[in-house]
């Protein structure tokens, strides 16, 4: 089960002010946060439903469906992990999303049920000489639990988007996430300092298996960029989640490998790639319409938006 489907996840959003819906059966479970947008409202099942078999999966769907219809909702839209799934979803009135997924559809991750010598040997040489000798440049990798610490990664995110015009959550988002997240451990903040001045950071999750890297920033300034210290964080970050006993590290998004050189993920792709692992695709994102019109309308103004 993917983290966005997890009980922590779950009360994130209840925090938010979001109703959200748990329901489970033989071999499947999901939950199920109520959205609603400009003109129409949505079941969203983030990264899921979770079912062990196909028959599993119909089940969870047609528990979707009753939910979706009891709710008056525009329409369900759900992320499956299982891509063999995609030809069930397909038959069956879903739509595939390709204008607007909310979580990456390809992902890179990385076994962690072999030695930390073997992990190791598995990055890149630039990636491994970052890890071992990162100490010698004067900077060291931390992490935390504590809510208030959330305040590295907010001043370095807005120097991220200030360089590159990206648009992040909003500042009260990863403040509620670090009130609910990470005291229970349920996510760390880990960050990179440099003479007690943060220079990277990161903030990643763990469900009871699989560690995500979720969100990181670093300094925008070029003798700050120079060291490295997001690469730092995240072999720091994997090789803690191998000594905790978890099984994956999931770097949590990526570029297809048919994506234009202009793609806007490409060089975080090579960055993540550059940890070793393996490439991983989802099912993407799907939508069954409940209210046909209403849904279609939705779309168009999608469109239009864009």
């Amino acid at each position: 089960m993917h983290f966005l489907q997890t009980a922590a996840w779950e009360n994130f959003q209840k925090s938010l002010g979001r109703t959200t819906f748990r329901q489970s059966g033989k071999g499947w479970e999901y939950l199920a946060i109520l959205e609603h947008g400009t003109g129409d409202s949505r079941l969203y099942c983030p990264y899921g439903p979770f079912a062990e078999n196909a028959e599993a999966f119909k089940d969870a769907l047609k528990s979707l469906v009753f939910l979706a219809k009891s709710q008056n909702v525009t329409f369900v839209r759900i992320e499956p992990t299982d891509s063999s799934l995609t030809p069930l979803l397909s038959s069956n009135g879903w739509k595939k999303v390709t204008y607007q997924s909310l979580n990456p559809e390809h992902t890179h991750i990385i076994n962690l049920q072999q030695s930390e010598e073997e992990i190791i040997s598995q990055m890149s040489q630039p990636a491994r000489n970052v890890y071992r000798n990162y100490s010698k440049k004067g900077f060291h990798v931390k992490k935390s639990h504590n809510p208030t610490d959330i305040h590295i990664f907010l001043e370095l995110i807005h120097q991220v988007a200030d360089r590159t015009n990206m648009r992040p959550h909003s500042d009260a988002y990863f403040m509620a996430q670090a009130d609910s997240l990470l005291p229970s451990g349920s996510a760390t903040l880990w960050y990179a300092e440099l003479n007690r001045v943060p220079i990277a950071s990161a903030l990643l999750y763990d469900s009871p298996n699989t560690r995500y890297y979720a969100h990181a920033a670093a300094s925008s300034l070029p003798e700050h960029r120079k060291l490295n210290a997001s690469t730092a964080i995240v072999a720091e970050a994997i090789i803690d989640a191998k000594r905790k006993g978890l099984a994956t590290f999931d770097l949590y998004g990526i570029a297809p490998d048919d994506s234009p050189d202009n793609h806007p993920w490409k060089g975080f792709t090579r960055f993540k790639r550059s940890f070793g692992g393996e490439d991983l695709t989802h099912a993407g994102s799907w939508d069954l319409p409940i209210k046909t019109l209403a849904y279609y309308l939705y779309r168009a103004y999608q469109k239009a938006r864009r």
